[in-house]
């Protein structure tokens, strides 16, 4: 099966990576992660959360951090917005993008957020109409597409019911998250196909965490289908706060030596993301979870 000739990485490490790290970082380090990695040839980063401080006290400087970085032309600057505060607060700070987030797992909401699924869209509807008017694009993120750390297997079929949902709504891309690592090549073939039955292709993104060390087989099942977009954080940085026992996401410098490799273009520099996974793990005091990272050194 032909793989794609052009792969969009979708940067989450200063979001989905640092919301996870014991350790805070001064504002000033992050904006300088964010401008860093915007100078490596990334065109997406996902930049923080307008989350409640007192739930993720990493990720606190919000709008401290979108109104100081120094945006590079041609990059789209993101946001996770949790509910209408979360949104209102993006507004202020003219945040390019938003994302909106649920599980295909009642029990992980409830975990998560306190709220069930339908409870997760009744509070995105006046989100998504909001930011429909205002023409500000709306990113949708699944969680447990793989499996849930407290209702265990997952069914394709209901993720593909929870994403089908969220692109009616408004969401022009929606990733399909590996929240705990737990999928092998089978589960996400079974999972992509239950998807593209009701969403197009070039709408789907997956969202690998390597707990297993199985996320780079896992991308290119992924690829083999027809997946164009990948949600990756620079050092493997990052776990979920209410997932037990996931890891980092896959690392962005070894999914782009895995592209490279494959001739599948991307438009970024890895020498200079591997420079960037040095910086911030330096920053953090703890060595980088990427293999090419270790491998290469600066």
């Amino acid at each position: 099966m032909l793989l794609p000739e052009q792969v969009k990485i979708v940067e989450v490490g200063p979001r989905d990576g640092l919301q996870n790290e014991s350790q805070i970082l001064a504002t000033a380090d992050k904006v300088a992660l964010i401008e860093k990695l915007s100078l490596t040839g990334l065109r997406y980063i996902e930049a923080t959360s307008f989350v409640a401080k007192k739930w993720i006290p990493q990720l606190g400087d919000a709008e401290e951090v979108m109104s100081a970085i120094k945006r590079t032309s041609g990059v789209t600057y993101s946001a996770l917005v949790p509910n209408w505060a979360g949104f209102e607060r993006s507004l202020l700070v003219h945040t390019d993008e938003i994302a909106v987030f649920t599980a295909a797992s009642d029990a992980f909401t409830q975990k998560n957020i306190n709220c069930s699924i339908d409870e997760c869209f009744e509070r995105f509807a006046p989100i998504l109409t909001a930011a429909k008017e205002k023409n500000i694009r709306v990113r949708g993120y699944v969680s447990c597409a793989l499996g849930c750390p407290y209702a265990g297997e997952i069914a394709p079929l209901a993720v593909a019911r929870v994403a089908k949902r969220l692109y009616d709504m408004g969401c022009y891309e929606i990733s399909l998250g590996d929240t705990i690592g737990v999928g092998t090549v089978n589960k996400v073939n079974a999972m992509l196909h239950a998807v593209m039955q009701v969403l197009p292709t070039e709408a789907i993104a997956v969202h690998f965490h390597d707990t297993y060390g199985q996320a780079l087989i896992n991308i290119y099942a992924a690829l083999q289908l027809g997946v164009q977009v990948i949600d990756s954080a620079v050092a493997g940085l990052g776990g979920c706060p209410y997932a037990k026992g996931a890891s980092g996401n896959v690392a962005t410098e070894d999914v782009l030596y895995a592209l490279h490799g494959l001739g599948i273009e991307t438009g970024i520099d890895l020498k200079k993301i591997i420079q960037v996974a040095h910086f911030i793990s330096d920053k953090l005091g703890k060595p980088p979870q990427s293999k090419v990272t270790r491998a290469w050194g600066v």
